[in-house]
């Protein structure tokens, strides 16, 4: 019998030690015993400046979403590389901006409590912080993350949907990460902010099949108007263009209307349109209120911020969010 014991706790303790890290989870307020002001720092910092940068709102966001899709919600996207192949060298990550920002918040969060504060977590806080500021949806931030140490370009480049994404492309990445089609179309929604580079959709304008032909599911008289007035060329890289005109600023249900209008900037954002699934429920959104839209934006980023994290005895904390082995 006393064997038997001891061979039922050696299994116990063996189960244990393997599914410990697995268990762990993130949790609110996840630093109150480490770094009780972690989350205030966060919101003091950018509160005290986006009213200087309310730009930052659409970078911060769209920053978190790339980190998410590449190895999880492990603050990756930050890393720099002296050989050029880490995931912000990638093409996707080109124009993504906020590296300094998070960084001068990781700096504050370290001279309070060195070594305690993840970077993913940083990311996280500060984007839905600078969204809130901005009188954008709020939503839950459970905190835990833990750093990666590994960023490589192609990743990137493999996982994170490119603006010239068709239905099936979106349908498969999203899908990757444990993403349904409901939360593809109030994720999409977030385009409601922000600018993009002509780059990002000028072959719609010159180039669509190869042939010097145009999109065709582009409302014709907004792509003139964009031809005349913004992205005089395909070879214009510089020039920016509001994602939701008119409307940049706010967040709210303008980005919707204009994909139906086939206004939307994007390949992607048309894409949407192509599934009977996706526009069903983006006429869905578009019958109910923008508070609606809020509370349902705000399920699909908690769901999004909880992509593959590492917690526990997983990753790291860095001390520096841009080196690796910080």
């Amino acid at each position: 019998m006393n064997c038997l014991r001891a061979i039922t706790l050696s299994l116990s303790l063996f189960l244990v030690g393997m599914v410990g890290p697995i268990q762990a989870q993130l949790q609110m307020n996840f630093y109150a015993n480490t770094c009780p002001n972690a989350e205030k720092i966060v919101q003091d910092f950018v509160s005290n400046h986006i009213s200087n940068a309310p730009s930052l709102a659409a970078a911060l966001i769209r920053m978190h979403f790339h980190d998410c899709f590449v190895r999880g919600c492990d603050g990756s996207v930050l890393i720099n590389s002296t050989s050029g192949n880490a995931e912000r060298d990638a093409t996707p990550n080109l124009t993504v901006r906020g590296f300094g920002f998070i960084e001068a918040i990781k700096a504050v969060l370290e001279a309070q409590c060195p070594g305690i504060v993840s970077c993913a977590d940083i990311i996280a806080l500060a984007s839905r912080d600078a969204i809130v500021f901005t009188g954008g949806p709020n939503w839950s931030v459970p905190t835990g993350r833990r750093d990666g140490r590994i960023s490589n370009s192609s990743e990137a480049l493999a996982n994170i949907p490119p603006p010239t994404s068709n239905f099936t492309n979106l349908q498969t990445l999203f899908a990757n990460q444990g993403l349904d089609l409901k939360d593809l179309v109030l994720l999409s929604g977030a385009h409601t902010i922000g600018v993009s580079h002509c780059s990002s959709f000028s072959n719609r304008l010159y180039n669509f099949t190869g042939r010097g032909d145009q999109d065709p599911a582009l409302d014709s008289e907004y792509a003139a108007n964009l031809k005349s007035r913004k992205c005089l060329s395909l070879n214009d890289n510089k020039t920016i263009v509001e994602m939701d005109p008119g409307s940049r600023k706010t967040f709210d249900l303008s980005y919707y209307q204009l994909v139906l209008k086939r206004r939307g900037l994007f390949q992607s954002d048309s894409a949407l349109t192509t599934n009977p699934t996706t526009l069903s429920n983006i006429n869905r959104i578009l019958t109910g209120s923008v508070e609606s839209f809020f509370s349902e934006f705000a399920k699909s980023m908690e769901k999004m911020g909880r992509i593959n994290v590492k917690t526990g005895s997983a990753g790291v904390v860095r001390r520096q969010c841009s080196v690796a082995n910080s």
